[in-house]
C-alpha cells in the first residue's frame, strides 16, 4: 500500500488548493491466511516529507488502530477474499484525531481535478456521501429506492453525526455477526439511513471521463474471449498503460517510479 500512497499523495497534491491533512489508518493485522504488516514510522515520515513538497502546512499522520480493531474483531468476515484493511474506515469514529468531516479514499483512487467544492459541501442531517457501486447498483438494494448501493472506496463522511447515531458501531456489529460478500460495505448501505449520492466524477470506477475528479481503480469485469475480471492498480504501471490503454497520469507515475528507484538505490523503507 505504500506505493499506492505515494501515487495518491501526488495526486492530491498535484490538485489540491488548500493545505491537506492527510491519516493513514493502518495496523499490526492477521487472518488465516495471512500475517499483515503496519506502515512504520518511516513509511510515515517519508510521506510527511512528500506531502510538504508541494505545502508547507500540509501534513500526513499515521494511526495503528490495530488495539481498536482487535477489541471488536469483523469475526464473521475476517476471512473473505478483502483483506482487512477494508473494514478499517468502520473504525474511524473511534479514532479522536479525526474531525468531524472526513474525505475517505481508498489507496487505489487517484486524483484528477481540484475537489475542495466536493468537500466543502453542507452534510446537514447527511451521515455520508458517496457514488453509486458501478456493479453493485445493479445487485443489491437497501432501501426503497431502486440504485442505492454505493461504492466506500471515496466516501466524504459526517463523523458528528456517525457519532451521533452510531452508524459505524452498528456496521462493526453486523461485521461481526453475518457473514457478507463485501463486507464494510455492504453494511455501511444497508445500516445508513442518510446518505447522499454524489455524481460518478468523483468516483469513477471505470474509464477516465472529462470531468473525472477521482478515478478508482477497482475491479472490472470483461466479456470477451471469456468473462473474466480485470484488476489493474495504479503502481503497476506497465498494466496501466497496456490493459488499461490509460497516459492521464504519465507525469505523476513518472514520478513515482523515480521515487521508488531512488528508495530501492538507498536500500530504504523496504515494503515486503
Amino acid at each position: 500500500m505504500f506505493s499506492g500512497l505515494i501515487i495518491s499523495i501526488l495526486s492530491l497534491t498535484k490538485h489540491a488548493q488548500e493545505p491537506l491533512n492527510i491519516y493513514i489508518l493502518t495496523g499490526q493485522l492477521y487472518n488465516r491466511h495471512q500475517q499483515f504488516q503496519a506502515l512504520t514510522d518511516d513509511h510515515a515520515a517519508f510521506l510527511n516529507q512528500l506531502v510538504k513538497r508541494e505545502n508547507v502546512d500540509s501534513g500526513v499522520t499515521k494511526i495503528d488502530i490495530t488495539t481498536q480493531f482487535e477489541a471488536d474483531l469483523p469475526k464473521a468476515n475476517i476471512n473473505t477474499l478483502f483483506t482487512p484493511y477494508s473494514m478499517l474506515r468502520l473504525y474511524s469514529d473511534l479514532v479522536p484525531q479525526f474531525s468531524d468531516r472526513i474525505l475517505y479514499l481508498d489507496a487505489d483512487v487517484v486524483c484528477r481535478r481540484p475537489f475542495e467544492d466536493f468537500y466543502h459541501q453542507s452534510l446537514a442531517g447527511t451521515d455520508f456521501v458517496g457514488v453509486l457501486d458501478h456493479y453493485g447498483r445493479w445487485f443489491f438494494h437497501h432501501q426503497q429506492r431502486a440504485f442505492d448501493y454505493i461504492n466506500s472506496g471515496m466516501l466524504l463522511m459526517n463523523l458528528d453525526m456517525i457519532r451521533q447515531d452510531k452508524l459505524l458501531a452498528r456496521c462493526r456489529e453486523c461485521c461481526r455477526k453475518w457473514p457478507m460478500i463485501m463486507p464494510d460495505q455492504s453494511a455501511m448501505n444497508k445500516l445508513a439511513k442518510h446518505k447522499a449520492f454524489a455524481p460518478e466524477k468523483y468516483n469513477e470506477q471505470q474509464d477516465v471521463q472529462s470531468d473525472t475528479v477521482f478515478q478508482h481503480f477497482s475491479t472490472r469485469w470483461k466479456l470477451w474471449p471469456i468473462v473474466h475480471t480485470v484488476s489493474v492498480k495504479p503502481w503497476e504501471v506497465d498494466k496501466v498503460h497496456q490493459q488499461l490503454h490509460l497516459h492521464e497520469y504519465d507525469d505523476i507515475l513518472a514520478e513515482y517510479q523515480e521515487i521508488m528507484a531512488e528508495l530501492d538505490a538507498e536500500g530504504e523503507l523496504k515494503t515486503e
